[in-house]
Formats: structure tokens, C-alpha cells, sequence
């Protein structure tokens, strides 16, 4: 069932009998791509592709081996299908169109070879008009882009990236390697090699330039790129990162002024992944105010971007210059009481965290202590005390009960979901 919801069928209007022989065994819907597979059964591509794609490794018919490369057109049955379909137009069946010839290896190879060839030359815009081309090939199908992957597409395209952005990003030039980056997010995920490539100083230079002049797909694929180079870095390259001129900046700007809600997303788990590792970073981004703009969005967003936002402000709160913001803001601590449930276990799990890290590092008179006990957050932690499974969050939430019972009979509790009777900063 699940197989046959995923293969989109031709519409057929009409009960018109398709002959037994036109019809795919999988879906058993009118084949618009017949192929033969090597057991000699035929199927239509989408509906085998998509049986293999689930780890299947066996012809569903015969049971017998197969696999992608030994899938062949089988255009005799092709066009006795379109015939067929033509005739009986007047009944409501819809004509199937002839499908384009899926890329091979060797194709792909050779367009790579001309890309990476040009790069050496220095040819920008050449290698943007076959990088375009590549990208098109690819979104014909996701066999296609498969094949481009396998041919090393990822590690081809970032090496003439770094080439190519080392030569200056200056006016038109910054379209073309717009157009590579673009190709590249096209053909992740990103190996090895082509992560060592994108972080060098030149790429990472690129990018700021595009997140702060390029348009709106280039900033989308931009950032899309920087997660994926941030995201299996270790020290030493999240340090050359930091020393990006411009690039806290350009995130935060990304979040403050939003330009989708992929980029939104994106960026947060970008933040999120450069504060978690590193305290300097954490203390740059609570300077340019992200606590605060955090702390706005929290009020009213979905699960995904609360999680996200909840993750960055608990990394954030690592730094001292993160708690001194988050302490300052009054929404702070009473978003994070009211994020302790009800939203996820991953959010339950970041507001324990980063109310703990406030409330054991306040430095003013504890006011997030106070702040945490009118916001009705003891009588949370209680109930999580009861009910949550993770050890580290279970410790957090009983370290804090200690801090906070120690104010308790001092502060009147209100309810955390009323926020009417606090100032906000705005």
C-alpha cells in the first residue's frame, strides 16, 4: 500500500479495461515508463526505482536478483501503450509522453570533467552554464541525481567553487558562482573532501557575500551550505569559522529579517550547531542580540522553530554574555517556564537546561530565581520530576528545585500562561 501510494499513476477517467500486459505488477496502474528488468519482467520505472529505493534487492515477480544499472527501456511496449491510449482518447484515457533518456555515469563523468577542467582555467561562466546544466539533469529525476552523486559530483563542484571564489566575488562574478553553489545543494549531501573544500577562508568568504547581497535562492542555498559545512566540523575549523568577518552577523540578520521559513530553519540549526561548540561564538551572537530576538520569536512560533530557538538560547546561555542578556530580558525566563511542556521532550529538555543555567549563574540579587517562582516553574519541575525519562534533564530539574525552594515561601506565584501583568522591552 505504502509502495503504491508513492508511484503517481496516469488519470483515466473512465472505467476503460487496460490490458493485463500494459499494466505495472507493482502498482498495477497503465505503465507510462515501461523497462525490462534482467529476470525479463517488465515494470514501469517509477515503481521499480521506488522498490529498489526501499532496500528491496529483488525482483518482486521472480524473486530473482536485480538492480538499477540492469533496467532497459522498453520502448516497443512504450509506444504500443501510447497507441492504445490514442485510441481510446474519446473514453477519457490521457496519452503518455514519451519519457526523456535517464542520465548515465558517463554522461555525468563528462560534465564534471568540462566543469572541473574549466575551473582550472578559470572560465567562471562556463562552469556556471554546465553547473546549471547538471543541476537540470538532476531535478529531471531522482535517478539522475543519483547518478550525478555517484560521479563525485559534490567534490568536483566545491572544488571550483574554492578556485573560483579565490579569484574575487565581485559583481557578475558573484552570479556565477550563485549558480554553482546553487548546483552544489542540488547534489548533497557533501562528502569528505568537498567539506574540506568549502571551508576554506575564500568559500566561507563567498558565503557571507551571497547571504548578504546574493538573491533570494543564493541566500536560501547559501545558508543550506553552511549547514552542512558546520555541522561535522570539529574545533579547529569551528575557530576559522568564528574568524569569518561578517558571518554572525549575516545569520542573525537571516533570523531578524526573515526571507522563508526554510531559511528560518536553517539558519537556527546553523546557530545552533556554532554555539554548541564553541563559548567565544556564543558570546558574539548574545552581543548582536539574539537573545532577545530568540525570546520574541518564542512567544508565538511552531514546534520546529521553538525547539530550534530553545537549543540556541540554551547554547547561548553557556557564555556569561549570553545569561547577563537572557537575565535582562523580562520574557526570558517566563517563555522558557512555559516551554517546559506541552511543546516536545526535546524542548522540555532545552528549557530545563537553559533555566537552570540562568538561575544557577544569576548574578543579580536572583531575579531569575524570583522570575522562574511567579512564572509557576516549581510546580513544573515537580511534575517533570515525576514524568521525564532523560537522566541529565532529571538532575537538572532536581538541582533546580533545590535553588528555587529556597525562595519559594518569599514569591507569589502567578500563572505562567498569563504574561499581561509583565513589561515587555518593546
Amino acid at each position: 500500500m505504502e509502495l503504491k501510494a508513492a508511484v503517481k499513476s496516469i488519470p483515466i477517467k473512465t472505467n476503460v479495461t487496460v490490458p493485463s500486459h500494459f499494466m505495472c505488477p507493482i502498482s498495477l496502474d497503465l505503465m507510462q515508463d515501461p523497462v525490462a528488468a534482467s529476470t525479463g519482467i517488465t515494470y514501469d520505472r517509477k515503481s521499480i526505482e521506488t522498490w529498489l529505493e526501499m532496500g528491496n534487492i529483488s525482483c518482486p515477480v521472480t524473486n530473482q536478483p536485480v538492480s538499477h544499472d540492469e533496467l532497459i527501456p522498453n520502448h516497443t511496449l512504450r509506444r504500443l501503450i501510447q497507441d492504445w491510449c490514442v485510441m481510446n482518447r474519446s473514453l477519457g484515457v490521457e496519452r503518455i509522453l514519451t519519457p526523456r533518456i535517464p542520465l548515465d555515469k558517463s554522461q555525468a563523468s563528462q560534465i564534471l570533467n568540462d566543469i572541473s577542467f574549466s575551473g582550472l582555467r578559470g572560465d567562471g561562466v562556463r562552469c556556471a552554464e554546465l553547473a546549471t546544466k547538471l543541476r537540470a539533469l538532476g531535478k529531471e529525476s531522482e535517478r539522475n541525481r543519483r547518478c550525478v552523486v555517484s560521479c563525485g559530483a559534490s567534490c568536483v563542484l566545491s572544488s571550483v567553487l574554492r578556485d573560483l571564489s579565490g579569484e574575487g566575488i565581485e559583481g557578475s562574478n558573484l552570479g556565477v558562482l550563485e549558480e554553482i553553489l546553487s548546483a552544489l545543494v542540488c547534489f548533497s549531501p557533501l562528502d569528505i573532501e568537498a567539506r574540506r573544500y568549502l571551508s576554506s577562508p575564500s568559500c566561507l568568504k563567498l558565503v557571507v557575500s551571497i547571504l548578504n547581497r546574493g538573491n533570494l535562492a543564493g541566500r536560501i542555498n547559501a545558508v543550506i551550505l553552511l549547514k552542512e559545512i558546520v555541522s561535522s566540523l570539529g574545533t579547529e575549523k569551528i575557530e576559522l569559522v568564528r574568524r569569518t568577518n561578517g558571518l554572525a552577523e549575516a545569520l542573525v540578520k537571516l533570523i531578524e529579517k526573515p526571507i522563508s521559513s526554510q531559511a528560518t530553519k536553517t539558519t537556527l540549526v546553523t546557530i545552533y550547531y556554532l554555539v554548541s561548540h564553541n563559548e567565544i561564538f556564543a558570546s558574539n551572537f548574545a552581543e548582536l542580540g539574539l537573545v532577545s530576538l530568540l525570546t520574541e520569536i518564542l512567544v508565538d512560533c511552531d514546534k520546529s522553530i521553538c525547539e530550534k530557538a530553545l537549543g540556541i538560547l540554551d547554547g547561548l546561555f553557556s557564555s556569561k554574555k549570553g545569561r547577563e542578556k537572557g537575565c535582562r530580558h523580562a520574557l526570558t525566563v517566563p517563555i522558557l517556564v512555559k516551554k517546559m511542556i506541552r511543546v516536545s521532550n526535546l524542548a522540555t529538555n532545552f528549557s530545563v537546561s537553559a533555566l537552570w543555567k540562568l538561575c544557577k549563574n544569576c548574578q543579580k540579587e536572583n531575579c531569575c530565581v524570583e522570575e522562574a517562582l511567579k512564572s509557576g516553574a516549581f510546580q513544573k519541575l515537580l511534575v517533570l520530576l515525576q514524568v521525564s525519562n532523560n537522566g541529565g534533564t532529571k538532575d537538572k530539574v532536581s538541582d533546580l528545585l533545590k535553588v528555587l525552594n529556597g525562595s519559594k515561601m518569599s514569591v507569589e506565584c502567578i500563572e505562567s500562561m498569563d504574561f499581561r501583568g509583565i513589561k515587555r522591552p518593546f
